[in-house]
């Protein structure tokens, strides 16, 4: 698996990663699921694994999981945002707190990688969290910091000058980080984390739509942007779905979450066939240029 520096952190990251949102919030995945899901894609290359103090019972899985192999692994997690979504506190004490459940749950001492996860810029502006943050640096909680996040906030983080890393949403229907937060990011020298690479396959749901609100505002899109990729089998759609993403200059990582064995597996071997060519990059640019609605940006 190629690996990539990410920005200035000097951190050598898989060019595909693992998000842990999937495996938090299905409710039928045990132990043993979640090490037939990591362990082989662990022996096949991959190191980056993000998670999030949100993500219901992720931590703990992962945790598990990973016992023995914390050494092979780079592990961001994200705070802020709690117990799926449904509360938040970024003062100093709730981070503190929150991320010190993340170190018991993964089992480790420090994280390499402690993340803002998709706050307002009025909490960025406030300051407390991003100091808290800076100081749990200081203590060796986390070796660097960064933000999670999109649109305005996501170009706030990046201006501030205060983050190692910027995560944020890239894919075929979320291009408008492409012109706004990612060239900042460039010539900042953070290093880029791109979540929901492959835009949550919402083109899978067909004709009907899908039944969650999640899924809807991708597929909506899609159904606007009308790619032709949409159209052929789905393996062949999400590879280039997939491709698009890590295609753009300054794309450390792509983050796919999944519960499913093997999954990571079929995703890593359409990323070995490297960038797509010019011409299909330059199409689904156009079309987003010509079709792209003038609000969208990412899914916070």
């Amino acid at each position: 698996m190629e690996r990539r520096a990410l920005g200035k952190t000097g951190l050598q990251v898989s060019v595909l990663g693992f998000g842990g949102a999937e495996l938090g919030f299905d409710p039928g995945v045990t132990d043993a699921r979640a090490a037939a899901v990591l362990h082989p894609a662990l022996d096949a290359g991959l190191n980056v694994i993000d998670t999030a103090s949100a993500y219901l019972a992720s931590e703990q899985l992962l945790g598990r999981a990973l016992e023995g192999r914390r050494d092979r692994v780079l592990l961001f997690s994200k705070c802020g945002a709690t117990d799926g979504f449904s509360r938040s506190d970024w003062s100093a004490r709730g981070i503190r707190a929150q991320v010190e459940q993340s170190l018991r749950a993964l089992k480790t001492d420090y994280l390499d990688l402690l993340q803002l996860h998709s706050c307002g810029v009025d909490v960025l502006e406030r300051g407390e969290a991003i100091e808290v943050l800076e100081a749990l640096r200081a203590e060796g909680k986390t070796r660097f910091i960064g933000y999670s996040g999109d649109g305005a906030r996501a170009v706030w983080a990046v201006k501030s000058g205060r983050f190692d890393a910027l995560q944020t949403s890239l894919n075929v229907a979320d291009q408008r980080v492409l012109e706004e937060a990612l060239p900042l990011a460039l010539a900042a020298g953070l290093g880029v984390i791109a979540k929901r690479p492959v835009a949550n396959v919402a083109w899978k749901h067909g004709d009907g739509g899908p039944a969650d609100g999640y899924h809807g505002s991708y597929w909506e899109r899609l159904r606007t942007l009308d790619f032709d990729f949409t159209h052929r089998p789905l393996p062949e759609a999400v590879e280039t779905a997939l491709r698009f993403t890590l295609s753009q200059p300054g794309v450390s990582t792509a983050i796919v979450g999944t519960s499913s064995p093997g999954r990571w597996a079929q995703n890593a071997a359409s990323v070995a066939k490297g960038p797509l060519p010019a011409d299909v990059l330059a199409n689904i640019r156009a079309r987003w240029k010509e079709r792209a609605g003038p609000g969208w940006t990412g899914q916070q």
